[in-house]
Parts: structure tokens; sequence; C-alpha cells
């Protein structure tokens, strides 16, 4: 058992190394193939000659293509993600920064958006052909096609200006209270998770139904199994596999794809840092913003297999 399981384990990690290698490749090479100066893009048209040369001496913009290459993946290795110069602050003290926001927010979407979903799709499920599952699933569609920005205008709208609840946005920070910060990321993290709460709802119904059709299934309801431990107990576990894949998507996007959401309700998370920084041309911060991104998918990915073997040990062996 032992083996297998390390088996399992090495391979994902190659695999997900391979995957950051490319990825650093893609990255950087898209940075350089953009058009202009980043020098003069980031000081300005009236910029002095020697302020402009001075800057790409800095950002080393005159020595080879893999030299640069090399120092900034070797800096990556060891958690150097470089200097920005715009902040003029080391990139990682500014995605510390935001971390503090985006990560709280997209865990807070992740729990709310499955504590939603899980139960909606087990019902509609359940109930599959009747008017209460032709209502869920019409509500979810709804859910789908509704644009979260618009979504979270509606909501502003409705707990924060007329009713006063919430605030309509900013963050106050931790360092005045968990509650106060929490509070502030109450409706971000609604308008993040009700669009995403519908997508997993259906993926749940679906993979549901497929396996309510299984033999095991109908052996146990023979037997005289409640259904409600027929439906949680057997059906669930074993339609897990869909569901994990759509928490590990869902994980990353919420991390990654907040920019919209982020400007919004002015938040200062990952989203706006790289939004601000592509703008500003700073390319080492969105260098090393997308690599944690990257980073993030691949270690999520990896959890996510990791929760596929221990829902069925199957897969240990055929991987």
């Amino acid at each position: 058992m032992a083996f297998p399981m390390t088996a399992f384990l090495l391979k994902r990690l190659l695999i997900g190394l391979a995957t950051l290698l490319v990825a650093s490749m893609v990255v950087f090479g898209v940075m350089e193939v953009l058009p202009g100066d980043p020098a003069l893009l980031m000081l300005g048209m009236n910029a002095a000659p020697e302020a402009l040369e001075t800057l790409r001496q800095q950002m080393g913009l005159h020595d080879p293509l893999i030299v640069r290459y090399l120092d900034w993946v070797g800096g990556l290795a060891v958690g150097d993600f470089g200097r920005s110069y715009t902040y003029s602050s080391p990139v990682i003290d500014l995605i510390g920064e935001r971390l503090a926001v985006s990560l709280p927010l997209a865990l807070i979407s992740l729990a709310l958006s499955t504590v939603i979903a899980i139960p909606v799709g087990l019902f509609s499920a359940a109930r599959r052909g009747r008017l209460a599952d032709s209502i869920a699933m019409g509500t979810a569609q709804v859910g789908v096609a509704i644009p979260n920005f618009w979504f979270a205008l509606l909501l502003i709208y409705v707990f924060a200006v007329w009713l006063r609840l919430v605030p309509a946005g900013g963050f106050p920070g931790w360092a005045g209270g968990i509650w106060p910060g929490i509070k502030s990321l109450i409706l971000p993290a609604v308008a993040l998770a009700l669009p995403q709460a519908a997508i997993l709802a259906r993926v749940t119904r679906s993979a549901l139904l497929e396996v309510l059709g299984e033999d095991y299934i109908r052996t146990a309801r023979a037997k005289g199994m409640p259904r409600r431990t027929v439906l949680w107990r057997h059906a669930l576990r074993n339609a897990m596999i869909p569901v994990l894949t759509i928490l590990g998507l869902q994980f990353a996007f919420l991390l990654a794809g907040t920019i919209i959401i982020e400007n919004v309700f002015y938040l200062p998370g990952l989203g706006r840092l790289i939004f601000q920084a592509i703008t500003q041309r700073d390319l080492i911060v969105v260098e090393g913003v997308v690599m944690l991104l990257v980073a993030t998918v691949v270690v999520v990915n990896l959890l996510v297999d990791l929760a596929y073997a221990l829902v069925d040990p199957r897969l240990r062996v055929r991987t």
C-alpha cells in the first residue's frame, strides 16, 4: 500500500515541477515580446535619457535573454521575486500584503459555495424530474448566467446602501480586528461564491445521478437502507471525483480571477495588484504574481489528486 502511494505522490510532484518550469518560460517569454521599452513606459515620455539608462541597467535589460531568465528563475527558487520599480519594494512583500486580503476572500467564497452547492445538488438529484429539481437547476442556471460584477453591484445597493448592514467597499486591515476585516469581505465573498455555487451544484447533481444508477446503490436500497444514508454515505462519496475537480479549479479562480470584484469593492488584493502592475508596466511584479498563481494551481491540483486517492483508493494503483 505504501509503495503505490509513494509512486503516486512522486509522479504528481514531477508533473508539478515540469508544469512550473514550462510556465516560467511562457510567462518570461510573453513579458519579453510585449512591444515598447519598459523603462520608457514606466518613467514617461519626458524622462531624462540618464534616468532611462539607469533604470534599464537596474532592470538588466542589456543582459542576454538567457541570463535574465536564469537570474529570475534562480531568484524564484529561493523566494526572491525581485524588486518592484514602481513601488520601490520587494515583490514578495507586496504579494504578502495583498495575499492577506485575497486568500481569506478566496477561502470564504469557496466555503460558501461548497456549503450551498453540495446540499442543493443532493436535493436536486434526489428529486430528479420533479418540480423542485426544475426550480433548483433553473435557479442555478440563472446564477451561472449572471455576471458576478453585476451581482456585486446589486449586493452593494441592497446591503450597503439600503440596509446599511455592511460597508460598500474598502478594507480596514486586520490590525483593526478580525470582525471588521471579515465584515468588509462578506459582500465580495457572496458575489464570488454564488455563481461558483451554481456551477458546483449542477456538477454535483450530474455526478450523483450517474452514481445513483449503479448496481450497488440499487442493492443498498433493496436491503432497506434509509434513503438519506444511501445518498450521503454511498452516493456522495463515489460522486466526489468531479466535485473535487471543480472545487480545485474554483479555488484557483477565486484567488486569481478577482480583479473585477476587487476593483468593484476597492479591495487591495492580488487581483488589484496585478491590474495596477500591468497598467504601470511593472514587469517584475506581473511575472512574480503570475508565477505565484501558477504555483498555487499546481499545489491545489496536487491536493485534489491526493483527495482523489483518499476517496477512491483504486486510483493509487491505476496511476
